[in-house]
């Protein structure tokens, strides 16, 4: 053994100053430090995302109940050293002097809360200071909206149930505020120890009681699935995914293209690894048969051999993942200043995975090899055929391609995302083979018909290159057609998710709901609107009704499996009207109604609503409308932007359908700035109107959205690195069969010129069929992901095709010959000399 390491150790050094090794090493060294730096990168980014999520929600995760929550939740957090508090929502009336306002009242432990900070300040317009602390015994802080409409100032008196309490700060801006974003009334804090003093929770008073926890991601995960199986009725437990769904679209989006980029590191890595082998395979394969020749056992030739790949796999992984610690060290310095607070510490799996990667695809690359040299004798020698495979050429393929599929799946983390990788790797292979026979059939038949010339011959000669090293080319344009394909691919996607999430909340997007509008104030609102300038402000109305059955069968008897579907089941809907689908609605399933059908008993649902109470086209529901009932057949079903901020709805109906039932009103719209005093103005004309004002929580969505989209740039440009990497690898690869080609013709009497041009034709040819088979693929994938997985508009790129075409057909063949040019200049006969 002590003999096999050194021999291998030797031969080792040996194959790395010949050059052999060098390429496949950066190869690998590449491989190791994408897998490495993309993971510690993305998983720091995914996790800082997920704390600035948790901001919004005042923790990393919420029970919630309609009930006191019991104590053994926070006692089972004790041990795990989690953060604890306790926060009581609900809605009551205050009294100031002469006037009364209904406020939301949120109670809140003196460690509220655990994550993020609270904004207060002496008056509405103060630049204010950040605390992370309740308010004290015996005081409260008010939003401005209510000290605007009691005429409230820091220090006045306010009757909170049976409590008198001063008001000691303007409460500017509560992160969490937006855990509930119909909030109705304006906020009133208080200290949690104030509450049974004010007397305000009695028997049947409807609470919404809050348990906030607050530690690692894997101390949380393991709490919450401690947590599950013991929920009771009437509780559930919420983290920024599913407690806000426009954060949660923008998350997933976010960690799906995180995903992706990760993935494609990969891909291109392997393709890079399995390019720069075979020089290395050549060589070794050689020198193990040699060494057969003199005796050597086979045992020791492939201990030899484990030996050797164990050496460049842990040696390569080693610089790799220190590399790739580095790379994201500088990533995450750029990216720092994107974050409240820094990037979250690295942990080892990153390194753990990028030493398994690395022993992976040597053995991937090495085991085929392994195999054949079973029976490798002194005969390869002398006919010099060691490279004769008992294998198919298909067949020393497979482990790497099962390496290669297993991490795809792995790093996508998304079964649609890597299925369509796969195929479509799969369905590039076939369209390189259709291209290169009908090129070279079509530039066969062409050239029969030019003049006869030298350079018409270098051309010809160049392009038949193609089919006659079918395999070989085939090879190369794969690894060319993977680089320009996943660039391509990352160009378009990464274009259209920034384009969406910046499209979702423009700046112009709603920041204000007016929710109790009656129908007798519609004129006054919509003239405040004119007054305003404000456009695109429609006022929607909306009937309350509970769902009692579907098709007869009552709701309430159903047994629901999944926690949403029993908490849609037991809430009421709020109906809507209209006679025109809104624009951030996509019709998915049935059809919306005609002019000749309003009044008629319709309905439409948002997808998934139906889809958690298992509702189609054609379901007949039976709705309670204030004590009546009402039979609605679902027409169709729709996907709702809710991003969006705009006012929408699971379920409309056709107009004339609600109109014997009393509604109220609701409208979103975008305030401008300076415009609160006039919005002000309207609700004490109007004191049944509540303002919901949302600004503050969009500007918290738009930052998120902003510090991803940097992110994924960030990401993108890390995996536009590794394939470039790509391209130089599928150049250098195939190298010394070409330097031995161009010194054949030499001999026989072909100028440097010549060869030049049958080079430069020969890799334009493959450098066009890569671009144009990228541009095919890339789209294709690009489309199917978008649309299918990301849920997001695809937009086709023709400048992108033609400009990378260009590029491809320019600078591919430009890099071959720069490549052999030394070569070229050299005589013949010293060529042959150094074979």
């Amino acid at each position: 053994m002590i003999l096999a390491a050194r021999l291998a150790w030797a031969q080792t050094i040996s194959l790395w100053r010949a050059g052999a090794l060098r390429v496949l090493i950066f190869a690998l060294i590449l491989a190791v430090a994408a897998i490495t730096a993309v993971s510690f990168f993305t998983q720091r980014i995914e996790s800082a995302l997920n704390q600035q999520g948790s901001l919004l929600i005042g923790g990393d995760l919420a029970i919630l109940a309609d009930h006191p929550i019991p104590d053994a939740f926070a006692d089972r957090a004790k041990p795990q050293a989690i953060l604890t508090t306790r926060t009581y929502e609900f809605a009551s009336m205050v009294i100031h002097g002469e006037s009364s306002q209904l406020v939301e009242i949120k109670a809140v432990e003196p460690n509220f809360p655990l994550r993020g900070n609270l904004t207060i300040g002496q008056h509405a317009n103060d630049i204010g200071q950040s605390v992370q602390t309740a308010p004290q015994l015996g005081e409260v802080w008010v939003e401005p909206r209510l000290a605007t409409l009691l005429n409230i100032k820091v220090g006045d008196q306010l009757q909170v149930g049976e409590l008198s309490v001063a008001v000691s700060a303007i409460l500017l801006r509560e992160p969490s505020r937006g855990g509930n974003m119909f909030s109705f009334a304006p906020r009133l804090m208080m200290n949690a120890a104030d509450l049974p003093a004010t007397q305000l929770i009695q028997y049947g008073s409807r609470v919404k009681y809050q348990l906030l926890l607050a530690s690692s991601p894997a101390q949380i995960n393991r709490y919450s699935e401690q947590v599950k199986p013991i929920l009771g009725r009437g509780e559930r437990m919420d983290d920024v995914r599913n407690a806000r769904p426009e954060i949660k679209t923008a998350l997933d989006k976010a960690q799906q293209f995180l995903g992706l980029s990760a993935m494609v590191s990969v891909v291109l890595a392997m393709v890079a690894m399995l390019l720069s082998s075979l020089p290395y395979i050549k060589q070794s394969l050689n020198t193990f048969a040699l060494m057969r020749c003199f005796g050597t056992q086979q045992n020791t030739v492939l201990q030899i051999l484990t030996i050797q790949t164990l050496i460049i796999a842990l040696s390569s992984a080693l610089v790799g993942a220190l590399l790739g610690f580095f790379a994201q060290l500088g990533l995450s310095q750029l990216a720092g200043s994107l974050f409240v607070e820094t990037l979250p510490s690295v942990s080892l799996t990153p390194v753990l995975i990028g030493f398994l990667a690395s022993i992976g695809m040597m053995i991937a690359v090495v085991l085929p090899h392994a195999w054949q040299m079973r029976n490798l004798s002194a005969m390869n020698i002398l006919r010099r055929d060691t490279l004769v495979q008992p294998l198919t050429a298909q067949a020393k393929f497979l482990p790497a391609a099962f390496v290669m599929v297993a991490m795809i799946f792995w790093q996508a983390r998304d079964v649609n995302i890597a299925v369509s990788t796969i195929v479509a790797m799969l369905a590039l292979s076939l369209i390189i083979l259709g291209f290169v026979y009908g090129l070279t059939y079509v530039a066969q038949k062409f050239l029969m018909i030019t003049p006869k010339s030298s350079t018409w011959a270098s051309i010809n000669l160049g392009i038949q290159g193609l089919k006659r090293r079918l395999g070989l080319s085939t090879v190369q344009m794969i690894g060319f057609c993977m680089g320009l394909m996943v660039i391509m691919l990352l160009t378009l996607i990464r274009g259209d998710l920034i384009r969406n999430w910046q499209a979702s909340l423009p700046e112009g997007a709603p920041n204000r709901f007016v929710i109790n509008i009656q129908p007798d104030q519609i004129d006054q609102v919509n003239q405040f609107f004119i007054q305003q300038n404000i456009q695109d402000a429609a006022i929607f109305p909306m009937v309350r009704a509970r769902l009692v059955s579907k098709n007869k069968q009552l709701i309430s008897s159903v047994k629901w499996e999944d926690e949403r579907a029993k908490r849609l089941a037991e809430r009421e809907f709020n109906l809507s009207w209209a006679a025109q689908m809104q624009s951030d609605n996509k019709l998915l399933a049935g059809r919306w109604w005609q002019e000749n059908e309003y009044g008629k008993p319709l309905i439409s649902l948002e997808e998934g609503l139906a889809k958690s109470l298992n509702i189609h086209v054609g379901d007949q529901l039976l709705f309670d409308v204030a004590g009546s009932p009402l039979t609605l057949t679902v027409t169709s079903l729709r996907k709702v932007e809710w991003d969006t901020m705009r006012a929408n709805f699971f379920a409309v109906t056709p107009p004339g359908v609600l109109d014997t039932f009393a509604a109220s009103h609701i409208s979103s719209f975008h305030l401008p700035i300076g415009a609160e005093e006039s919005l002000n103005l309207l609700v004490k004309q109007h004191p049944n109107l509540t303002v919901i004002d949302i600004a503050a929580l969009m500007q918290q969505v738009r930052g998120i959205m902003q510090k991803m989209s940097q992110a994924i740039e960030y990401v993108f440009v890390f995996s536009l690195i590794v394939g470039v990497a790509v391209l130089y690898a599928a150049l250098v690869a195939t190298r010394e069969e070409r330097v031995t080609e161009a010194t054949l013709l030499r001999v026989f009497g072909a100028s440097r010129k010549q060869v030049s041009i049958a080079y430069i034709a020969e890799f334009a040819c493959i450098g066009i069929i890569s671009a144009l088979v990228a541009s095919i693929a890339a789209n294709g994938l690009a489309y199917y992901i978008s649309v299918n997985v990301l849920n997001i508009p695809f937009q086709f790129n023709l400048s992108l095709v033609v400009f990378s075409t260009l590029v491809a057909a320019i600078l591919i063949p430009l890099a071959a010959w720069l490549g052999l040019r030394s070569f070229l200049n050299i005589a013949p006969r010293q060529l042959l000399n150094s074979m």
